[in-house]
Parts: structure tokens; C-alpha cells; sequence
């Protein structure tokens, strides 16, 4: 019922505008309902609908799994000449996540990003919301990324729950 995150969606984007003293201090990915929210203390800023990785369900443990990661880490880099409509770099693998796989004798993957839709493919954005086609990355439409890029300082923390 992919309706329900997109109401959720558009009630938590009426919650207010953000104002200029409002700085976001942390994000949250909810991958249950595919909303990501930009929170300033325990105000929401902003709500976004994203698409994740192929299989959603559970934590990244490997590469190739096109699992999105579970845990908190830190939005650590940007590239804005990346394949996408720009792109914000998770922390994944954190120590753990590296152990874990190298204890099962596999590499973690990584290069997990939050980014926008395929470079010349903004077209595809109302279909592609519906979806979720990355492999392990949060996908926005290019104008919530626009947004995101913008509001999201490099070091900001993001916690990615089931």
C-alpha cells in the first residue's frame, strides 16, 4: 500500500516551514513508510517520499545485497558531479559493519548515498517515487534534493531505521 507514506507524506509537510534560525541538526529515514525527515531538536523541518534499495527489508550486510543500511552514522561528503542529481554520502560501513562482514568472509559494500534521479532521467521522477530501484542508496526526486543539498550540512548525523 504504497498510498500510505505518501499520505504521511503530504500531513507531515504541512507541519510548517521552516524558519532561517532552524537548523537541521539530524536526519531520520523511516524505511518502513519510505519517508525521510529533516529535524531541527525534535521539530521536523521537512518530510520527503523516497524510493530505497531493491530488497529493503533488513540491514545492509554485504555488497551486492541492495539492502539500505540500519543504524545511525554520519552524512559525511558531497558530490555534486555524481551520476545523479547530486549525491550525500553515508557513513556505512561504520567498524561494525566492517567486522560483521569480515567475519562471514564478505566485502560490506559501501558508497551508500542519498541522491536524486539518474542524470537525465528527472522525467522518470513520478514513476520512479512509487518504486524502490537503488541498490542500497535513498533516492529523492531532484527538487527535494535540491532541498535536502541545500538544508543538510556535511557532519550532520542520519539515523536509518527498519
Amino acid at each position: 500500500m504504497r498510498f500510505l507514506p505518501v499520505l504521511a507524506f503530504i500531513v507531515l509537510s504541512t507541519l510548517g516551514v521552516a524558519h532561517a534560525a532552524d537548523t537541521v541538526d539530524r536526519v531520520v529515514v523511516k524505511k518502513s513508510t519510505r519517508i525521510m525527515e529533516l529535524l531541527a531538536g525534535d521539530k521536523v523541518l521537512r518530510a520527503y517520499s523516497i524510493s530505497l534499495g531493491d530488497q529493503p527489508v533488513g540491514h545492509k550486510t554485504q555488497e551486492g545485497d541492495e539492502k539500505t543500511p540500519e543504524g545511525t552514522y554520519v552524512l559525511d561528503w558531497r558530490n555534486p558531479g555524481s551520476g545523479y542529481h547530486r549525491s550525500i554520502h553515508i557513513s556505512y560501513p561504520n567498524e561494525a559493519d566492517k567486522a560483521a562482514a569480515a567475519s562471514r568472509g564478505v566485502d560490506p559494500g559501501g558508497m551508500i548515498m542519498i541522491h536524486g534521479l539518474p542524470n537525465r532521467m528527472g522525467f522518470l521522477g513520478p514513476i520512479l517515487q512509487y518504486l524502490d530501484w537503488t541498490d542500497g542508496c535513498i533516492a529523492l526526486n531532484n527538487s527535494d534534493m535540491d532541498e535536502v543539498w541545500e538544508m543538510v550540512p556535511n557532519g550532520t548525523p542520519i539515523e536509518l531505521r527498519p
